[in-house]
């Protein structure tokens, strides 16, 4: 259907414009070619006619010899009198001596004679009809007082003209007809080069909305159509690319919820089990059952922040906060986890008070999500080191660790939605993209240096408040009131 659009299109826009295009043309040129040649015929009598006039006039000037008898005797002996005919006229147009010898019966064909009476140049023209054939003829009056002859008269038939400009203009139609030919044919070619292409582009796109992303396009020219073949190809692939990261991150999210729901239930009938008897089995199932509670509480957070920041809906409540003291509550939280996974998690702190405005949840939950990580990816007897510093007027806070790293070509693609370096650890693959977008949306950035076998260092830089911002903060708040 869309083939049949365009080629209709082609064929009321492009060549239908050609085709007026050409005919405006043959029409211009069979017109000029007509006027061509007749005004070559005319030309031509209007000669004769004057060279005439000239012998009539020296006729008239010499008195020895009867100017009539001349005058008869110069047209009986016309010598192209077999290609046109010679006439001479009297004063009311009558016709006085034909090179024919015998006078016209239609004396409507004198009406270049009463219009070279009336005109400047002293000639008139005609073209028209006589019985079946068209002829032109043109007539000079002449000034001979007293000689009883008022103009000479030239007729000549048009048919041979005539059939002359019936070959041109033919020969004109041709070659129109020959040129449109070739514009639809090379144009065709054109088309179909277009037209195939586009086709199968609308076919592979089909299959790719259908799920098909191993779908792929052969790229035959290196032009417009061969870029968007690249282009659909490669939509096809970072489609595909997403779609195993997506499947991935589903099998993940599942894994992620029922390792904690499995605890949380085995722990719960075991307490029912126990009916309470064991105050000691009581505590620690409820220990680990808000533990796995609180997990499973971040992960539907981090879920619905990945959601919101999908959507757009990712709202930040920003006010004047320490995120140094949240960084600090984060790596309270994973020092118990750290020793029992055998990790070393060291804390550079430091006397530093570096206060922004960002939303205090939310800056905590990127701290967490970068210390778990750390200690996710580490192995037994790693080391997790978290240190804060001022630099260039800026919080800089690093969480470095030592264990598998990341390979070169998996940095660039760290912080995309779903995408997980390593398979074989934990976690859904989206924290780091909420994280850097958290990070990102308080005007700071998150940057991942890592070296595969070595470790992996995280760097969070975030803008200080500066002092008459942060003085500006309390009054809002009024507590800069004594």
């Amino acid at each position: 259907m869309a083939i049949k659009r365009i080629t209709r299109r082609w064929l009321f826009n492009s060549f239908g414009v050609i085709v007026v295009i050409i005919l405006v043309i043959e029409v211009a040129a069979g017109l000029g070619i007509s006027n061509y040649y007749y005004n070559s015929v005319r030309q031509a009598l209007l000669s004769r006619a004057d060279s005439a006039g000239v012998v009539f006039a020296r006729y008239a000037e010499d008195k020895t010899q009867d100017f009539q008898t001349q005058v008869r005797d110069y047209v009986t002996s016309f010598p192209a009198k077999d290609k046109m005919e010679m006439m001479v006229l009297a004063g009311e147009g009558e016709i006085l001596y034909t090179s024919s010898g015998f006078e016209p019966d239609d004396k409507a064909t004198l009406d270049d004679y009463r219009a070279a009476l009336v005109s400047q140049d002293r000639s008139g023209y005609f073209v028209g009809r006589m019985g079946q054939e068209r002829v032109m003829a043109v007539t000079m009056a002449l000034s001979l007082p007293g000689s009883g002859v008022s103009a000479v008269r030239f007729l000549v038939s048009l048919t041979h003209v005539d059939r002359q400009i019936a070959w041109v203009i033919s020969g004109l139609v041709l070659l129109g007809c020959v040129i449109l030919l070739l514009v639809l044919f090379s144009s065709s070619y054109f088309i179909n080069s277009i037209v195939n292409p586009v086709g199968e582009v609308g076919e592979t796109a089909r299959r790719i909305a259908q799920g098909d992303f191993r779908a792929r396009l052969a790229k035959k020219n290196d032009d417009e159509i061969g870029e968007l073949c690249d282009i659909i190809n490669y939509m096809a692939e970072e489609l595909g690319v997403a779609e195993t990261m997506k499947n991935d991150f589903i099998s993940s999210v599942s894994h992620e919820l029922r390792t904690p729901l499995t605890a949380i239930q085995g722990w719960g009938e075991t307490i029912l089990s126990d009916e309470g008897e064991d105050k000691e089995t009581l505590q620690k199932g409820m220990k680990v059952i808000i533990s796995e509670t609180d997990r499973l509480s971040s992960m539907v957070e981090e879920l619905l922040d990945f959601s919101r920041m999908q959507s757009g809906r990712l709202k930040l409540i920003l006010s004047r906060m320490d995120p140094v003291a949240e960084l600090s509550e984060a790596v309270i939280m994973y020092t118990e986890r750290a020793k029992r996974d055998g990790i070393t998690l060291v804390y550079e702190e430091g006397d530093i008070y570096a206060p922004i405005r960002g939303d205090k949840n939310k800056i905590r939950q990127v701290f967490v999500n970068v210390i778990d990580n750390a200690i996710k990816y580490s192995d037994h007897g790693g080391t997790v080191t978290v240190s804060a510093e001022i630099l260039s007027g800026k919080l800089v806070i690093t969480v470095t660790d030592t264990g598998i790293g990341i390979r070169e070509d998996d940095l660039d693609k760290i912080k995309t939605k779903f995408f997980k370096a390593n398979s074989t650890r934990r976690g859904s693959g989206i924290g780091l993209a909420v994280a850097d977008e958290i990070i990102t949306r308080h005007n700071g950035t998150l940057e991942v240096d890592s070296r595969y076998g070595e470790g992996t260092a995280v760097t969070i830089t975030l803008p200080i408040m500066k002092k008459q911002d942060e003085l500006a903060e309390i009054d809002d708040a009024g507590e800069g009131t004594p």
